[in-house]
């Protein structure tokens, strides 16, 4: 440990029923707000009421290809917690370290930020970190990087009452990090995330881009207005002033000369505020818009070219 402060039958012979009609009312049982007819059904299926995802697993549009993944020996991880002063509570960390590393070594670093209900433990999904940074992509393995995982909370990484988790990243955990000789210059530091952390990460480079020399987001979670976003989730951001403080799309400009991805599914219920923003993104972002949905097989997929990405841009 580091530092430990640190069909039923169904009558042929009925008015017959449009399929995804038939799960849309299904989906009823399991949470789904049925608003008479067409409008309701509609509403479900354009995001506005919850339930499309649900609509678009059972009818497969959610179906991506697995990646074939391919790893080399994967090196040692370091858990450790230490008490945050900035989120006013201890929290766990891990350090994965690339094959053939250990703890000393000057490496880049990759900031890792889970999603919503998520914590440092399930950050990456379908393998570990240490997996991660001992990928084989295109039948080679990525420049080695450390990779950092942190608890954050559910409070999409932004500042709330008593509690700021970027601030915890930027001057607890990223310290911590650098004296173990990771993301030392001339190592640098890149951010990743999926979802709520892919937000995070954006907001995080937005806000320190002298910081984040590299980012990679997969379905970033991003809403076009506070009051959307406190619809969903009221728990995301403390007020409208937060909310416009950390609005990715109108900070967009702070990622001007940072190397950025940005990959989401075209069913992904936050395909409205991700196409916001590469809608302002600099010219030579890389954004990838394909199948999938707001799950896991998209994130896998999308893990991938995103190491990757960070590999060939933090080397």
């Amino acid at each position: 440990m580091v530092d430990p402060d640190w069909s039923p039958g169904i009558d042929d012979t009925e008015t017959p029923v449009h399929r995804r009609r038939l799960l849309f009312w299904l989906a009823g049982g399991l949470g789904v707000v049925v608003v008479g007819g067409l409008t309701g059904f509609e509403l479900v299926n354009h995001g506005v009421l919850p339930g499309k995802q649900f609509l678009d697993e059972v009818d497969g549009a959610c179906s991506v290809p697995a990646p074939a993944l391919s790893f080399d020996a994967v090196g040692p991880t370091f858990n450790g917690h230490f008490f945050s002063p900035k989120r006013r509570r201890t929290v766990d960390f891990s350090i994965a370290f690339p094959p053939g590393h250990r703890l000393g070594d000057n490496l880049p670093l990759v900031v890792m930020l889970h999603g919503l209900g998520d914590n440092h433990a399930t950050a990456i999904k379908g393998m570990t970190p240490a997996q991660a940074v001992a990928l084989r992509w295109n039948g080679r393995p990525l420049t080695p990087m450390a990779m950092v995982t942190v608890d954050g909370g559910d409070g999409y990484w932004n500042p709330h009452p008593g509690d700021d988790p970027m601030s915890m990243v930027v001057e607890e955990l990223i310290p911590r990090c650098k004296r173990l000789g990771l993301g030392v210059a001339p190592q640098r530091i890149g951010a990743m995330g999926i979802s709520m952390g892919g937000y995070g990460a954006l907001a995080l480079t937005e806000r320190f881009p002298r910081l984040i020399a590299a980012v990679a987001v997969i379905s970033p979670a991003i809403w076009t207005s506070f009051d959307q976003s406190h619809r969903a989730n009221p728990e995301a951001f403390s007020s409208a002033s937060s909310f416009a403080a950390n609005n990715v799309i109108d900070h967009v400009g702070a990622l001007r000369g940072i190397p950025l991805r940005v990959a989401t599914g075209t069913d992904d219920p936050f395909l409205p505020g991700v196409t916001a923003l590469i809608d302002v993104v600099p010219k030579d972002a890389v954004t990838v818009l394909s199948a999938g949905c707001h799950t896991d097989p998209f994130f896998l997929e999308q893990e991938p070219p995103s190491l990757a990405f960070l590999s060939r841009h933090l080397a």
